[in-house]
């Protein structure tokens, strides 16, 4: 069989793989029901969904005919590293520094990532996100994450 378009048949071939695996990480932990789902319900549904979805992607890769084959191009290598970094960074920095200075540190290191880079839209991400942050995780969810710097502890 002909692989007709690379990026489809890896991308989901990367989602079928990824969905099996976590599928099998959620058996681990107890299901419930519907109407009370356990700790795995939620994790085994969404990758079930994933490897589904990877499988119509595998698929599509293998019967439409795309221009060129679709090819692979090279692996964008800085951007990579950088990202990698900055989630580095990000959970290394935040019990110390606290959510309302790491964030925006966060922002601006993988604002390096990309070719364009705006200080005025960096402010504005930081700002926003930082915000959008506090609202979704300590006042929605009310998780104990430290806001300010914990110097001496």
């Amino acid at each position: 069989m002909k692989i007709k378009s690379q990026r489809d048949f890896w991308s989901g071939l990367m989602f079928v793989v990824a969905g099996v695996i976590f599928a099998v990480g959620a058996t681990n932990y107890s299901m419930g029901t519907s109407a009370r789902p356990g700790a795995g319900y939620f994790p085994l549904i969404l990758s079930v969904i994933m490897a589904v979805l990877g499988a119509i992607v595998l698929f599509k890769s293998l019967t439409i005919e795309s221009e060129g084959g679709d090819p692979i191009g090279s692996i964008a290598w800085r951007p990579l590293i950088v990202i990698v970094v900055a989630i580095a960074i990000f959970g290394v920095a935040l019990p110390r520094l606290g959510m309302f200075i790491t964030i925006p540190i966060l922002i601006l290191i993988t604002s390096l990532a990309g070719d364009e880079f705006k200080i005025k839209g960096v402010i504005a991400n930081a700002i926003v996100l930082t915000a959008g942050s506090w609202v979704i995780f300590i006042w929605g969810l009310n998780l104990t994450i430290p806001l300010w710097p914990t110097f001496g502890k």
